[in-house]
């Protein structure tokens, strides 16, 4: 600034030559090219002090994501082993060709076996020596292809350093893949499964910090008329070219990916790149055996199978049992009671998987607690009447081919409270909805009128409302999207805010409206939550319930106020009917099913869960085993015992 007052009294009092007035010039413009450069600088060193910022925020946000992954998927595992510890070290070995494949050793083991561990990597170690770092794990149907991912995905975690990504595992089945890139995909599943806010998603996922462990390629498409996987896969081909696209810093994305055996050869040559392909191998007898008896409580109940499978390692029993999840059926099945040696008078496989089958959800009903006193009978009817949601047309192949072969049509996996209204009658349950909310509409109406607090084009209106509610074809639940970084002790705080925003607006607008922002705001710090602190299975139900029940509140309290406490109840009730749209259709699809399933289904499944009989799959519940859940859709009633 002084420079450029002296240039400017210099010149205004002439007498330069022309050299000095282009040095004054040249001086102006030095110290204009001077403070240009210093602002310049400071700018990008706040710039740089941001990035570093956030990037710290975001370490912080992935060691919260990782502690959510290892004790969420930690139970999904736990319960794939059968709620015991005893485990099976599946191998697995390297396949050679495809498509500019990664480096990778020839073969591994699924943990370290014995104090002086194996001679070839565990999973954690095949993966970390994999260039790059994308792998894909194909196998039979139960070969343990989940397994093992979720045996990779807890060792990372376990030994994860700050700055290295979560990874999260996410069903296929569920990614959109025409109008979905696969960051998006994970910031949905964050937000989703884990009850992240938004931009906290975006931001694990921006700075990398966000592995994706992706589960169930074979589950994108309906397999072929003869039950083959269909080579066209649509959506299989859709994700296939997403993750050869996706990348990190310029190298191809890191990745873990499972799919069946056949549904992955099915799409040569739209293979992965840059990807080493595994194929799990089948459980020898020895293995089987060792397995067995390490879970067996009384092992002389078990003496005569074992002794089968040492004699006849290559048998028909040996080669049914070299699967994870029939191991795990059969030790589920004798696992307090009856004589394993059953199995040995069996023809074939398909009789072998009907026998455990059909004893599978009595002797679960009888191992897990009960405090509801489930039988077997209503456990079945319930879980057969579940599976035609996710198989409506009744197409699922049966469990007799290869592997368990998949639906001849469409047919889904995952099982969302809020998603499930459709499978009491699409009619039904609008016709009900309109049962329930066509009378609060109308008392609405002729309290509106008569009480004359309100324009009678705007009680007409409000009345009216709910009958558009009503014509949506879809309902996905509200979830709270603003920033939740405070913790329990900051949200009296920031409750406090809210309050003082209500009174300044009560000040300005009226008494009304700063008493309906008060209660309002109370009642929203009060349900804010950490990401993934709630049942996640449940949490947007709930959610969606509790949105409705603050509008609901806050409108009736506001027509309280101008026409009476009649008016404002039938308000009240009416607005908290139409936002909570799907809380209010999942109420409405437990009634039209009354006696068909429980009215407290969630606490139902959640039992399922902890029987064994279902997994979480993120926010959904998911059937133990396609296999399993294909047999129950082919057997609406239990079957007789002999």
């Amino acid at each position: 600034m002084a420079a450029a007052v002296y240039v400017v009294r210099q010149l205004s009092h002439g007498g330069l030559k022309a050299s000095d007035t282009a040095g004054l010039f040249a001086v102006a413009l030095a110290v204009a090219a001077g403070l240009v450069a210093v602002v310049a600088l400071r700018k990008q060193s706040q710039a740089n002090t941001a990035a570093f910022a956030d990037a710290t925020l975001a370490r912080g946000w992935a060691a919260t994501l990782a502690g959510q992954v290892q004790a969420g998927e930690g139970a999904v595992w736990r319960k794939l082993l059968g709620d015991d510890t005893e485990r099976i070290n599946l191998a697995y070995t390297l396949v050679s060709g495809g498509v500019r494949p990664a480096a990778a050793p020839n073969a591994g083991r699924l943990f370290a076996d014995g104090p002086g561990g194996s001679a070839v990597p565990d999973i954690v170690a095949y993966y970390q020596t994999t260039k790059p770092l994308r792998l894909v794990i194909t196998g039979a149907g139960g070969a343990g292809k989940t397994v093992s991912a979720l045996e990779l995905l807890l060792g990372l975690i376990e030994g994860r350093g700050e700055d290295e990504p979560v990874p999260v595992r996410i069903p296929l089945s569920r990614w959109e893949t025409d109008r979905q890139t696969l960051p998006e995909l994970l910031e949905q599943r964050l937000t989703e499964d884990y009850d992240w806010p938004r931009h906290m998603a975006a931001g694990l996922v921006g700075h990398g910090l966000v592995l994706p462990v992706l589960d169930g390629l074979d589950e994108m498409d309906p397999a072929g008329p003869d039950g083959l996987p269909d080579p066209a896969a649509p959506r299989a081909t859709a994700v296939v070219e997403a993750l050869n696209a996706y990348q990190q810093g310029g190298e191809a994305g890191a990745l873990v990916l499972t799919c069946r055996t056949g549904h992955y050869d099915a799409l040569v040559p739209r293979a992965v790149v840059d990807a080493a392909r595994v194929a799990v191998q089948p459980v020898g007898a020895d293995d089987a055996r060792d397995y067995l008896t390490g879970r067996a409580w009384d092992a002389g109940r078990w003496q005569s199978l074992t002794d089968h499978l040492a004699g006849h390692p290559h048998g028909l029993l040996a080669g049914v049992l070299s699967t994870p999840w029939r191991l795990c059926l059969a030790a589920t099945v004798y696992h307090r009671d009856g004589d394993p040696a059953e199995l040995l008078t069996l023809p074939d496989t398909d009789a072998v998987d009907a026998h455990l089958l059909a004893r599978y959800i009595p002797a679960a009903v009888s191992t897990a607690p009960n405090p509801d006193g489930y039988t077997a009978e209503e456990v079945h009817r319930w879980l057969h009447r579940l599976t035609r949601h996710l198989d409506p047309a009744g197409t699922a192949g049966g469990t007799g081919a290869p592997g368990g072969a998949g639906a001849h049509g469409p047919e889904g996996t995952d099982l969302l409270l809020h998603e499930l209204w459709p499978l009491a009658g699409r009619r039904r349950v609008r016709a009900t909805e309109a049962a329930l909310i066509a009378p609060a509409a109308l008392v609405v109406l002729v309290l509106g009128l008569a009480a004359r607090a309100f324009p009678g084009w705007l009680v007409v209106v409000l009345s009216a409302l709910p009958a558009a509610a009503l014509t949506v074809p879809a309902v996905r639940p509200q979830r709270w999207t603003y920033p939740r970084r405070a913790a329990w002790t900051d949200r009296p705080r920031a409750a406090t805010s809210w309050l003082v925003a209500g009174v300044a607006a009560g000040l300005t607008a009226g008494l009304l409206t700063g008493v309906a922002v008060m209660i309002a705001a109370g009642l929203m710090a009060g349900i804010t939550q950490e990401p993934g602190t709630g049942r996640r299975t449940r949490a947007a139900i709930r959610t969606d319930a509790r949105l409705a029940l603050i509008a609901g509140i806050t409108a009736g309290l506001m027509a309280v106020l101008l026409a009476g406490i009649a008016f404002g109840l039938t308000v009240g009730l009416l607005v908290g009917l139409m936002v909570g749209a799907a809380s209010r259709r999942y109420l409405v699809f437990l009634l039209c099913l009354r006696g068909q399933l429980p009215f407290r289904l969630g606490r139902f499944l959640d039992w399922a869960t902890d029987a064994g009989l279902l997994r979480y799959s993120g926010a959904a519940y998911q059937y133990r085993h396609r296999e399993f859940q294909h047999w129950l859709r082919q057997h609406p009633n239990p079957p007789q015992m002999p």
